[in-house]
């Protein structure tokens, strides 16, 4: 580990994972320093979401470890600090619950889930939805919604938690170009206010536009970096191997 630990959001050490004893992601050293605005690319099936989901501790490693902070925190001591917007796919989004019922989820962290949410919880959901938008649909059922809309809320969520540290899986999938640069939006105010996002992205075209840092994987770490260092043709080459011509005209 670094001894300038504290510089650093996140540190991920030797993490490998397997899925039916084939490994997903090998030996994975990782650095995020404290409040940049990250993406995550490779290509499908590169292991971007499963290397989301270990850190968040929804995978379990064959071997490693994820440090948060600084040494001494690992994500049990940090979990509510730290915000996530799944994938879109992976929500069932039939289950009945308004807007505000999901906005207000991202509060049970702190308040755990036997307590009622707070009137200072309710004024925080609704500003957060306000933020987003979605503030007129606080009563809606979220299976009412629009892809572009649920994604919204599933961002208010994540804001109420008032955490340090944001992963989003692929918040760009489905939505609109409206929601799309609203998104960003957020995603650079959390990063004005010294949060760190980390954010699972498959647009190669807008990885300059949207973010200061980003790591490229292809089951291990092929660069990790700021954009104008880290981001050109020859990692992406190592990345994504054969689309070399495709990735000329990207970068």
């Amino acid at each position: 580990m670094n001894n300038n630990a504290t510089s650093y959001a996140v540190e991920v050490e030797d993490l490998t994972v397997a899925y039916d004893m084939k490994p997903v992601l090998w030996d994975i050293d990782l650095k995020i320093p404290k409040g940049k605005l990250m993406a995550v690319v490779g290509p499908n099936g590169a292991g971007k979401t499963t290397l989301i989901k270990a850190m968040l501790g929804l995978l379990t490693p064959v071997s490693g470890a994820v440090h948060f902070t600084n040494e001494s925190e690992d994500l049990r001591a940090f979990k509510n600090r730290i915000g996530y917007v799944p994938q879109s796919g992976s929500v069932d989004w039939d289950f009945p619950a308004t807007v505000q019922d999901v906005v207000l989820m991202g509060c049970y962290g702190k308040l755990g889930w036997v307590k009622r949410p707070r009137k200072a919880d309710m004024a925080l959901a609704q500003q957060m939805l306000k933020k987003v938008g979605m503030l007129e649909y606080a009563t809606r059922q979220i299976s009412q919604l629009s892809g572009g809309q649920q994604q919204r809320v599933f961002l208010a969520r994540a804001l109420v938690q008032e955490a340090d540290v944001y992963f989003m899986d692929e918040p760009f999938k489905g939505v609109d170009a409206q929601t799309e640069k609203a998104i960003v939006l957020l995603l650079k105010e959390l990063k004005e206010n010294g949060k760190t996002v980390v954010v699972v992205h498959h647009d190669l075209q807008t990885v300059a536009d949207y973010f200061d840092w980003v790591t490229l994987i292809n089951l291990c770490v092929v660069a990790s970096g700021p954009v104008n260092e880290v981001f050109h043709e020859e990692n992406l080459k190592k990345t994504y191997r054969s689309t070399g011509g495709l990735l000329r005209s990207v970068v």
